[in-house]
């Protein structure tokens, strides 16, 4: 039989000195070792192997107090169901994790409310850090970002002046390189559908979708540009089924992957071929615009390079609060599929090239 086990203390837990005990070393030894500073090959030994006996288990709760280190990090978007930040949380969570961290994720519901609420909960400190991706900012909000009692990285759009590490993306060049491509494919009735105009990714992509459709001398029509109550999918059918119902598109943009899958399930549903008919992109390039059939065109904005960026610089700012804000942009590129890669015949005389678009950060 194994020896015994030494008595545990009255609360029942196996405490250092349990363990200095059993291993024959001195509490400060143990202690070195527990905590992953070192020892003698022999003592590291020896304080495992009692560990193991005893039923030694760290307490994380004293050691953060005393290392002013939780081991963890927050993650906090509108709605963690949404492709883009599940492809963005993977690539924090593996940036994290390389540094012995964990994450923790936060649904915000895009309100401006929560996520204030949620950063003033960080004055108790219970992580190391926080990295948001709002879709809305006010000035309050903005107050509460820069105030935070740990760092912050935001993924978003934010006043060039804003004192907040920031990753960003330039959405208005995106949807550019959406119309530029359906433009050269010969579409000239060009629908938008949107998110809500109130959110910072609303705004930027109606500004693109405008902007784009002036330089090409395309004219504006009101009746083809739809906004839907959220950034998801039965948002973005209904909204289809609205624009549908008063005009005839020949070519769609949609705000992100999920209205576009809604948008393609509308067009189908009334008897409108994809691309034959209607050309759609999405923008986002998630997982979901792959998996559809026909497979989607989209814009990427770069979400697994963007939480990766926004993770390392975290980490920077944990490890060293002096430094000053940071801001990095990551570019759009557009993934060309089925949904729209069919050209429709082009009007005699019409032009066979188009000017670049712009990249203007918004």
């Amino acid at each position: 039989m194994g020896r015994k086990r030494l008595q545990e203390p009255a609360e029942g837990r196996p405490t250092v000195h349990t363990v200095a005990a059993r291993a024959g070393v001195s509490i400060a030894s143990a202690s070195r070792v527990l905590n992953g500073i070192g020892g003698s090959p022999e003592t590291i030994r020896k304080v495992r192997a009692a560990a193991a006996e005893v039923g030694y288990v760290p307490n994380a709760i004293a050691r953060s107090l005393q290392s002013q280190r939780t081991g963890l990090v927050a993650l906090a978007v509108e709605d963690i169901g949404n492709p883009v930040y599940v492809e963005m949380m993977r690539a924090i969570e593996a940036v994290v994790a390389s540094s012995g961290r964990q994450l923790v994720v936060h649904a915000t519901g895009g309100r401006i409310d929560n996520e204030t609420a949620l950063l003033r909960r960080l004055a108790n400190r219970y992580v190391d850090g926080m990295i948001v991706s709002p879709i809305r900012v006010t000035d309050d909000h903005l107050a509460a970002l820069v105030d935070s009692p740990v760092p912050v990285v935001v993924v978003g759009q934010l006043a060039e002046d804003a004192a907040v590490d920031n990753v960003r993306t330039d959405s208005r060049h995106g949807v550019a390189l959406a119309v530029d491509h359906l433009v050269a494919t010969g579409r000239r009735r060009i629908g938008f559908v949107n998110g809500p105009l109130d959110t910072v990714p609303g705004t930027a992509r109606d500004a693109g979708f405008r902007a784009a459709l002036a330089r090409h001398g395309v004219p504006l029509d009101e009746e083809l540009i739809e906004v839907g109550d959220y950034f998801q999918y039965v948002a973005g059918r209904t909204a289809t089924e609205r624009l549908l119902a008063r005009t005839d598109p020949d070519a769609l943009v949609c705000a992100n992957d999920l209205i576009a899958v809604g948008a393609l399930h509308a067009l189908l549903a009334a008897g409108r071929r994809v691309p034959q008919d209607v050309a759609v992109v999405g923008m986002d390039d998630t997982e979901l615009a792959r998996m559809m059939f026909p497979q989607l065109s989209s814009v990427s904005l770069g979400s697994t390079e963007r939480g990766r960026r926004a993770a390392e610089l975290l980490l920077q700012r944990i490890a060293d609060p002096t430094l000053p804000p940071r801001r990095e942009q990551v570019p759009p590129s557009l993934a060309i599929r089925a949904s729209s890669g069919a050209s429709i015949p082009r009007p005699a005389g019409s032009p066979t090239t188009h000017p670049s678009s712009e990249g203007v950060t918004a």
